[in-house]
Formats: structure tokens, C-alpha cells, sequence
């Protein structure tokens, strides 16, 4: 079966990249009908964020990305909290240590301070690695501080296979002896993923390409053990577009990059996640790029994970958003709007009908109070707004005539639907020798002050309604002079 992980370090919100992760992970388990496990990696101590792993599990939730093993819903193999399996990985770096494979470093912060200083490189002088059996045991019964550092082989090469980048190789005169056991008893995180993933089952590590390098250190802990490796996926780097048409790896500065960020601006969910299956990957013989979790899950192979860098496109995502937006049915974005307006909106207007106007010509939700604002208050406008040259409206007294007889036709008009109003505006064209299109637009410009917007004139007027129309086309007249 196979068996997948997202291991993410709660220190703060999660990163496109991290989800595009946690993404392909979910989707490489359940496709071949394995399973899914969340695991928390917070031995890093220092960089935790208080309430992170709340927004973790919550991310996670929020896309559809139900784990099947983990914090808060349990399984076989937990705790699935990496600070709560502390003694297990001391247990492991001491085998290590019998195995001949690691050894007790009790080298002080300021040799390897001083020693840093002497190499800029950080390289570890390996001071510690031939100490005999009775020099550590003195040390150890001293109670002097130490850390357990992982022996590397002085010679040859380690080669592992990546599902997506082919055979990867290493020189292992290149490899740092790194650390496995912190001084605070603590695991890093070269030492504890290997550990976690092999005793929970996992067939396949999921992560970003930046790990090519550092695995051969991590294929060597399961060779000292004689564990079989697991299948490895390492995903392209993340780019950003820069002012200036380059490229660079994906960060703060190319805009929101964070998945809450996102919803903030007023991403759906299952925009993002539709958008970015498809930073890096490529579904086969499929002509949509429109897909539900469960059509990427049936359609989603490793072999599709490409090894190019994927380019994180806002005007892309910011078009798919709109898309599904569109989708939606009018009470579905009732409802989503709802919690995107901020501005008060007079109680005599007509709400739905304006949100109806509203749902195809936006493409994010934070956009909705700029949208609305001209249905709430006129806004300021210069009458030179009226004369169009389509329409043959070239003097202001063709305006004044316009609007002098519409008011006129509203005043007496009852039924503010739009078919209603259309219908009593009609014969104003006829009267006054004007294209329909030349009443609409003097109409539309005086209850709205706005060149563009969302709905005909006989739509706007339904929404603020007849009291508000009269007021916005006298003040309008007003205007004119």
C-alpha cells in the first residue's frame, strides 16, 4: 500500500509551496488507494510559532486534504507530534553509535565557534570521531554536554533513485558529518524524518528539489539500519515573476504566497488548489485544466511531475479564480460575498439583484467594495462623462433633454423591475430621434457617475431603486446646469 507524508514545521502560515506539497503527497496515496499521514515537525524549538499547527491542520481541512493518520485523529504509529517521540530517536542514534555508524561529539560551542571562524565553510573537523570507547565513557560519566554526529563514509559515492530527476550522486568526501542528537536531546531533522517515515509505514517522501542534495545523507541512515529506501518524489522549485521579467525562486515579494493570504484576498479554496496541482505537473490526454479533487486524485501520476521549475502566475490564478467564482450559484456567492463587504449598503437596496449584477465581473472576492461602491453613494463625476461619440451624444443639452424626459417616464412609473423600465424608456428613443443605446448611456451615467459597470441602466435603477433613481437623475440635472 502505498503510504505518504506531509511533515510541515508549525512556523507559520503555510507556503504555496508547502501545499503544493502536502497536494501531491495526498494525491500520490490516494490514487493508488493508500493512505495519507499529517505528522508535525517542531524539534526545531526556536522557530515555532505559538498556534501554527492549528493553521496547518486547519489548511488542510480548508482544501479537502483529510489525512488519514495524524494529530487529533490518531492511527497506529503516533505520536504524531515529532517533540512528544523524543526518547525514540535517542533510542535509534544509540544504535547508531553501537552499529558504528555515529558517534558522541563533545566538542564545546566555542571550538566549533573558532573553528567555523577558521573555515567560512562550517565543515566539521570530525575532532571527535576516533575518540576511544573509554575516553567517551569518561566523558559521558562526567556528564559533559554532547552531541551524537552521524559518521559518514570518507570515500566513494552514494547514488539513490528520484522518481522525478533520475539517478542523483554524490561524492561522500562531500558529506558533512552531520549532527543527529542535539545538545538539548532534541533530533534534527535529517535524523528524525528518516526515523518517523520508516516507522510509520511511509513508501513515499514527497518534498521540493532544494533536498536532492542532503539525501544521500538520509539513504545512508537507512543502509546503516538495513532498511529498505523509500520511493522518493522531489517536486520543482517554485519560481515568482519579477518587476522586470526574470524570474526567482518564489517569495514575500512576489505577492501573497501564503494559502491564508489567499483567502483573505478572496481566493476559493478550490481555485488554489486546482491551480497549483498544475504548478509542476501535467495531467495526460486530458483538454480542460479545470479539476475537482476527486477528477486529480483518478488523474494525477508521478510520472507527470515535471522537473522544470513551475512559475507561480498571479494573473493565471487570479483568472482560474474568476472561473470558479462564475460557477457558483447566486446563493453560493450570496453567502461568500457576504463575508468580503466591508462598506454599509442602504436597506432600501435591492441586494440580490445587485450581487446577480456583480458575480461575473469580479475575480476575487476582495474586489466586491470597490464594485458596489457606486450602488451605495453618486459618486463625483465630471459631465464631460456623458458625451460619447458611439452613441452621437455630442452636446450636453442632448444630455439635459434625455434625462429631463426619463425623469419624467420614472416618476410615473411604478414597477421598478428591468423589463419594466426598458420598456418605459423605449419610446424616448423614437421621440427624441436618438438611438436606444444613446438614452441607456445618458440614463446610465446619471444613476451611476461611472463610464463602466456592472449592469445595463434599467438594471442599476432596479437595485437602488425609484426613490434613489429620481434622486441621482435630478441631482445629475443639477450637474448640467
Amino acid at each position: 500500500m502505498t503510504v505518504t507524508r506531509f511533515a510541515p514545521s508549525p512556523t507559520g502560515y503555510m507556503h504555496i509551496g508547502n501545499l503544493r506539497t502536502a497536494l501531491y503527497s495526498y494525491l500520490i496515496a490516494k490514487h493508488d488507494g493508500g493512505k495519507f499521514i499529517l505528522r508535525i515537525e517542531d524539534t526545531d524549538r526556536e522557530r515555532l510559532v505559538e498556534g501554527a499547527t492549528d493553521i496547518i491542520k486547519s489548511t488542510l481541512k480548508i482544501t479537502g486534504l483529510d489525512y488519514d493518520e495524524g494529530p487529533d485523529v490518531g492511527g497506529d504509529h503516533g505520536p504524531y507530534v515529532q517533540s512528544e517521540r523524543k526518547p525514540i530517536y535517542l533510542e535509534y542514534a544509540k544504535k547508531l553509535v553501537d552499529m558504528g555508524y555515529a558517534y558522541y561529539c563533545f566538542c564545546t560551542k566555542e571550538r566549533l565557534e573558532k573553528l567555523h571562524e577558521e573555515d567560512a565553510t562550517g565543515g566539521y573537523d570530525r575532532h571527535c570521531r576516533n575518540l576511544s570507547p573509554e575516553e567517551v565513557r569518561r566523558n559521558l560519566d562526567a556528564g559533559i554536554p554532547y552531541v551524537i554526529r552521524q559518521k559518514m563514509p570518507l570515500d566513494g559515492v552514494t547514488s539513490y533513485t528520484d522518481s522525478v530527476f533520475g539517478e542523483i550522486s554524490m561524492n561522500n568526501s562531500e558529506l558533512q558529518d552531520q549532527i543527529l542528537i542535539k545538545a538539548d536531546g532534541y533530533p534534527t531533522y535529517n535524523f528524525a524524518h528518516v526515523i518517523d517515515d520508516y516507522l510509520m509505514g511511509v513508501t513515499h517522501v514527497v518534498r521540493g528539489s532544494e533536498y536532492l542534495t542532503s539525501t544521500p545523507k538520509y539513504v545512508l541512515l537507512y543502509d546503516a539500519f538495513g532498511w529498505e529506501r523509500p520511493v522518493y518524489v522531489h517536486l520543482p522549485l517554485l519560481m515568482g515573476k519579477n518587476p522586470d521579467g526574470s524570474v526567482s525562486k518564489l517569495s514575500k515579494r512576489h505577492g501573497a504566497v501564503s494559502f491564508q493570504d489567499l483567502l483573505n484576498d478572496g481566493y476559493l479554496p478550490e481555485a488554489i488548489v486546482n491551480y497549483i496541482a498544475l504548478l509542476g505537473w501535467c495531467p495526460k490526454n486530458s483538454e480542460t485544466e479545470f479539476f475537482t479533487l476527486k477528477e486529480l486524485t483518478d488523474a494525477f501520476t508521478i510520472d507527470g511531475v515535471s522537473k522544470s521549475p513551475a512559475v507561480f502566475d498571479f494573473e493565471k490564478l487570479l483568472w482560474f479564480n474568476g472561473e470558479y467564482i462564475h460557477r457558483l450559484t447566486d446563493e453560493e456567492f450570496e453567502t461568500l460575498a457576504g463575508r468580503f463587504m466591508k462598506a454599509e449598503l442602504p436597506a432600501t437596496l435591492n441586494r440580490k439583484k445587485m450581487l446577480s449584477l456583480i458575480k461575473t465581473r469580479i475575480s476575487k472576492f476582495s474586489e466586491i467594495d470597490e464594485r458596489t461602491a457606486f450602488f451605495a453613494a453618486l459618486p463625483d463625476y465630471d459631465t464631460e462623462l456623458f458625451l460619447n461619440k458611439k452613441n452621437k451624444i455630442t452636446e450636453l443639452d442632448t444630455v439635459r433633454t434625455v434625462l429631463t424626459e426619463a425623469l419624467n417616464v420614472l416618476r410615473n412609473t411604478d414597477s421598478f423591475d428591468n423589463d419594466t423600465l426598458y420598456a418605459a424608456l423605449l419610446p424616448l428613443a423614437e421621440k427624441l430621434g436618438l438611438k436606444t443605446g444613446a438614452v441607456m448611456w445618458c440614463v446610465r451615467i446619471a444613476v451611476s457617475g461611472m463610464a463602466a459597470t456592472p449592469g445595463g441602466a434599467t438594471e442599476i435603477m432596479e437595485v437602488i431603486g425609484k426613490n434613489e433613481t429620481i434622486d441621482r437623475i435630478s441631482r445629475s440635472l443639477s450637474k448640467l446646469g
